[in-house]
């Protein structure tokens, strides 16, 4: 959707964004001085008893100084009612009472077929419902009756019956003035190859529908009557309204209920989690007769920091989790994490709470492990460690996992409790053999045997210092790269856009162009380049103008994409890198103070010298990436040198 030029500007000058924040927050009248639009409560980010946030209502911005969230009304809304940019402009837009732009014709008539989709899936829904109380569906109830799903959970979640006719639901919806299109691209009835009146999909099922975060029904699922039915969960196609792996079950009421404070629970399926809710668990999810896919994962984490993966008790679930533990390291952040929550004796939620009540299940989300316990189990599961060769395995094993996780920070912890749990298992105490487990080192960091030298303590703080005040200038620079290199090539934006959705930036102007560019990324090239210079003249021109991004490469070779592609990707690759080592230094400076022993002193000089590796280029070896991609690094590396070489 395109936005006319200032829109977002006039949204947020109507709304004032402390009017915003202040339906989350309660402002600490204290510290707050309201006359001067500068207020101050406890964040709803993190947890905390002390006033941090500040929400300033002449810039529009807040920010918290201790969790460091930041950002403007709209960034607010996305992050406390987990939804996306456009929908949280349009919940902005009706609270301020205006009225959102018209919509380009394709995008209007994909919109309008999508409502008509929608439309079609409500009717069969209805009908679905209605049939659960016919004649016909008298075993379907009797078989609900007896999984103790009392009325309040089938009308929760709007359980019905498809009885098993040929062409029930066709007939029905056709009656209604359906086109016979429609009810099949919605994935509920099936077109013969041979031709002839489609047929409908579910026959013979309970049926529980599935609606997306917004509640509207997006596809079914439903569970066969007749235990030799080849299939007995059998969910909707891909449609253009269902994506099975980038929805999950009872999104939507889990998502607020998440919001107000319940944890998020994932089990495996339906059934399981109408009795978690059932049970006044009402953070409760299911995937869609998947494994749980990266974009699920990533749903889960926009709804809650630490879901918690309620396995079943038996092999198979413990596979499952597995596969998951493999499928999370390498997206692992600060603050995102799992926890797996193992029922006992091979049940499901669902058993577990019908046999031992709520405070049983209670029991075991209270004792749900973090992942690196999963991580560690698996290693060690059934093998004998009674050999240096086999020890050796172990930590060789341990080693090619924690390489997947990207975020140094939580690898240097995961190393940490990896070499805990390894003492033990071997019983090494402090006084005992030194462990044999170490974090992987860079080559020439050392041979064996080699200690961490010692430095002094007021040095490596004042390296630390010099280092964060270099690297401040260049994370400006190298966004201001990333943007301009974007706006050289629009085409990008589509192909790295939840890079640049997470991309923090410091200028609120240039925040305001990637808003720009976010908004406008399903478009075309050109009608894109369009809409940043018509929305964002000032800051765009600006943005260009700056001496590193005039005589940049990437910038002046409009024509050769695949250069400014590789250059693109080299410079996000480095700012996260850079922000993540800071990060770790940060941490490690504040367990600096009253501890200032060899060790420490040991990790500060190594944090400050990561800064300095975060910020060089994975570009230097021309033999292999050619001498364009060289001399681009060379010339960005130069200036950032200038500007941190004090």
């Amino acid at each position: 959707m395109s936005l006319p030029p200032g829109f977002l500007d006039e949204l947020r000058n109507r709304l004032p964004l402390s009017q915003v924040v202040g339906r989350k927050v309660i402002w600490d009248p204290r510290k707050s001085n309201r006359g001067k639009g500068d207020f101050w409560a406890p964040c709803p980010f993190h947890t905390e008893k002390s006033a941090s946030f500040h929400v300033d209502d002449r810039k529009g911005f807040y920010y918290c100084f201790g969790c460091h969230a930041k950002g403007d009304a709209v960034s607010f809304v996305k992050e406390t009612e987990n939804v996306g940019f456009i929908e949280a402009v349009e919940i902005l837009a009706r609270e301020a009472g205006m009225v959102m732009p018209a919509r380009d014709p394709q995008a209007a008539q994909k919109a309008d077929r999508r409502t008509e989709l929608v439309r079609v899936m409500d009717e069969a829904v209805k009908y679905f419902r209605l049939q659960l109380n016919t004649q016909a569906g008298a075993a379907a109830r009797d078989y609900l009756a007896r999984r103790r799903l009392g009325a309040s959970a089938l009308e929760r979640f709007e359980i019905g019956f498809a009885p098993d006719s040929r062409n029930g639901l066709y007939q029905a919806l056709t009656a209604k003035g359906i086109a016979p299109d429609l009810i099949v691209d919605a994935g509920l009835c099936i077109r013969p190859d041979e031709g002839g009146a489609p047929y409908d999909r579910f026959r013979g099922r309970i049926i529980f529908p599935i609606r997306d975060a917004r509640g509207r029904a997006i596809s079914l699922g439903g569970r066969a009557m007749d235990p030799n039915a080849r299939a007995k969960y059998l969910n909707g196609p891909e449609t253009e309204l269902f994506d099975k792996g980038r929805n999950l079950y009872n999104l939507g009421p889990a998502r607020e209920a998440c919001g107000k404070g319940k944890p998020l629970i994932v089990a495996e399926g339906y059934v399981d989690v109408i009795a978690l809710v059932e049970a006044g668990f009402t953070g409760a999810v299911a995937p869609l007769g998947t494994a749980i896919t990266e974009d699920q994962l990533k749903l889960m984490w926009r709804v809650a920091d630490e879901p918690v993966i309620a396995l079943d008790g038996d092999a198979a679930g413990l596979r499952a989790g597995l596969r998951l533990v493999d499928l999370a390291l390498p997206l692992l952040e600060a603050g995102k994490a799992l926890r797996f929550a193992i029922l006992p004796g091979g049940q499901d939620p669902d058993d577990l709470i019908k046999a031992e009540g709520r405070e049983a299940m209670e029991r075991v989300l209270a004792g749900a492990k973090p992942m690196v316990d999963l991580l560690w189990q698996r290693e060690i599961e059934g093998k004998v460690f009674d050999s240096p060769e086999r020890k050796a395995a172990l930590d060789k094993s341990l080693r090619a996992a924690l390489r997947k996780i990207a975020d140094p920070s939580i690898r240097a912890h995961y190393g940490e409790d990896i070499k805990r749990l390894r003492e033990e298992l071997f019983g090494l105490g402090r006084g005992g053999q030194a462990p044999r487990w170490s974090m992987p080192r860079s080559p020439g960091a050392g041979g064996r045997g080699a200690k961490p030298p010692a430095l002094p303590l007021s040095a490596t703080r004042a390296s630390l210092l010099a280092s964060a005040g270099s690297e401040a200038v260049a994370e400006q620079l190298r966004e201001t790269m990333i943007m301009a290199i974007l706006c050289a090539h629009p085409a990008l934006v589509a192909e790295f856009e939840s890079q640049i959705e997470r991309l923090r930036l410091s200028d609120p102007g240039v925040a305001r162009l990637r808003d720009t560019m976010l908004m406008q990324a399903d478009r075309p090239s050109e009608a894109l380049a369009e809409a940043l210079a018509r929305e964002n003249p000032g800051v765009l021109e600006t943005l260009m103008s700056h001496p590193h991004v005039r005589s940049a490469p990437p910038v002046l070779r409009r024509d050769d994409r695949d250069f400014a592609r590789m250059c693109l990707a080299e410079e996000l690759a480095k700012l996260q890198a850079t922000r993540a080592v800071r990060a770790e230094t940060e941490e490690a400076v504040e367990a600096l103070e009253g501890l200032a022993d060899e060790g420490v002193t040991w990790r500060i000089s190594q944090a400050t010298k990561a800064f300095h590796r975060a910020g060089k280029s994975k570009l230097e070896d021309t033999g292999d990436l050619g001498e364009d991609r060289a001399a681009m690094s060379d010339f960005l590396q130069s200036l950032l040198d200038k500007h941190g070489g004090g």
